[in-house]
């Protein structure tokens, strides 16, 4: 036993590193889709996968993927910027079975809709569908994409502004319009000829040049955004026109982001433009020499998970050109660190699941789930797609999957002392075993003869 408790203080002398440099690498969750390019949970164990074509497929937290999409909405796919684009869950989804989707509409308009689950939560009814928003599009490209409800409870729209290049129209910066901007909405109210309402604390209501859904402004192509669940921050990774890419963060509404006046911190096209001090420039950009022809940078994530303590409270990002994984500390963003390249992902969006644990995806199919490897032992990086522990954390039960029949085994559970404090015999494909009398907290769980060993939080 002594052997075994140097493991586990090793471990935990790991997990606690919290100023460790993360060892950022992807472990493969499922493959097959067709170009996913929104990654969501439901608030269960699930994940849901935007497929530009039109349909949303769910992973089950077995990893099996369903046969049968979770629904499929008819979209102007051209195959570039447009398709079905963005995806949430009403705070409310476990009651009510409302989601949000943004599409492409046929004649090329950018359309949000509620729809609703039928009985099974696995199927969705594809005649629910409830408009809330159409925003003409003068051009197919700079779509945006992305919706996210905030923990005020309205619903956070993200537009590009309209497409060609260079905002011919000046779009992102003429209140009146919707293009360029951040929304926010309440769909659970209804204003005069709207389906939906205009929250009084929007900032710009009551200013008659604005439009009352506006938020921010100034933005050219904000396709993926979120917010930090601790700071209640939002960041958003705004695509650039041809020199850099840029990360903006902001706290309350009323933030002009600069676009066409500012290509992240460079001056692009200023004439008409408001005074600087007026503006709210990135936290984090970079440039590029369009090498590849298409960099465009993948807004992420504030990692707020529990099971990558090294990761806790950076943002992460990507670029569709580059297959890396970026990252900047939230509190202080200026430095960029970049991961290995991950060749021939092409990654479009990042997601997380119901326990704030980071997921990636790339117009090539697969969905990754993204790790620290230095907290991974090597049987875990081995044997991923062959052992599955889960739900993890968990409460009343754990349970330990195999993909092919083990011989016998033992599973044994050690708290952070080392004391054995539960042990149980495995044969078969899945084996459920009963935590619910273990306090919360950090435990080790151990396959004896398989020689696995994985982190097991019991909340």
């Amino acid at each position: 036993m002594k052997k075994f408790k140097i493991l586990l203080t090793l471990f935990l002398a790991t997990y606690i590193a919290y100023g460790q440099d993360p060892d950022i690498d992807i472990l493969e969750i499922a493959s097959g889709f067709n170009r996913p390019v929104d990654i969501q949970n439901a608030g269960d164990d699930r994940l849901f996968i935007v497929e530009q074509s039109g349909s949303i497929r769910i992973i089950n937290d077995d990893n099996t993927v369903n046969s049968t999409p979770f629904i499929s909405i008819a979209v102007n796919d051209n195959g570039n910027e447009q398709g079905l684009l963005g995806l949430t869950f009403h705070p409310d989804y476990a009651t009510n079975g409302f989601f949000y989707v943004h599409y492409t509409r046929s004649n090329g308009d950018s359309q949000i809709s509620r729809y609703t689950v039928t009985g099974d939560p696995d199927i969705a009814d594809p005649n629910s569908e409830f408009p809330i928003l159409q925003v003409d599009q003068p051009f197919g490209n700079h779509n945006g994409g992305g919706l996210a409800f905030g923990n005020d409870g309205f619903l956070y729209i993200g537009l590009g502004d309209g497409g060609s290049g260079g905002d011919p129209g000046n779009r992102a910066q003429n209140p009146s319009i919707l293009l360029g901007k951040m929304l926010r909405i309440d769909v659970d109210n209804q204003d005069n000829g709207l389906n939906y309402s205009i929250p009084d604390t929007n900032p710009f209501v009551g200013q008659t040049s604005f439009r009352g859904e506006i938020w921010d402004y100034g933005l050219r192509n904000p396709f993926r955004f979120s917010f930090d669940d601790e700071t209640g921050a939002m960041w958003i990774g705004d695509v650039g026109q041809n020199a850099v890419e840029e990360i903006d963060r902001g706290t309350g509404g009323g933030h002009n982001y600069g676009w066409r006046c500012y290509e992240g911190s460079s001056t692009f096209n200023t004439s008409g433009c408001p005074d600087p001090s007026e503006l709210t420039f990135p936290v984090a950009e970079y440039t590029h020499d369009n090498s590849c022809g298409f960099f465009s940078v993948v807004g992420g994530y504030v990692y707020r998970g529990a099971d990558f303590p090294t990761m806790q409270g950076l943002y992460f990002f990507s670029d569709t050109c580059a297959d890396d994984i970026r990252y900047v500390d939230a509190t202080t963003p200026a430095a960029i660190t970049f991961s290995e390249s991950f060749n021939g992902n092409s990654f479009v969006t990042f997601g997380e699941d119901q326990n704030k644990e980071l997921y990636i995806s790339g117009l090539a199919g697969t969905v990754y789930r993204v790790v620290d490897a230095n907290l991974l032992s090597t049987d875990e990086f081995t044997q991923e797609n062959n052992i599955r522990v889960y739900p993890n954390p968990a409460s009343q039960t754990v349970n330990i999957a195999f993909s092919n029949v083990p011989s016998t085994d033992t599973v044994s559970i050690f708290d952070i002392t080392g004391k054995l404090v539960k042990s149980a015999p495995i044969q078969t494909l899945e084996t459920t075993i009963n935590i619910g009398d273990l306090t919360a907290g950090v435990y080790l769980l151990q396959l004896k003869n398989t020689r696995y060993t994985q982190k097991l939080i019991i909340k």
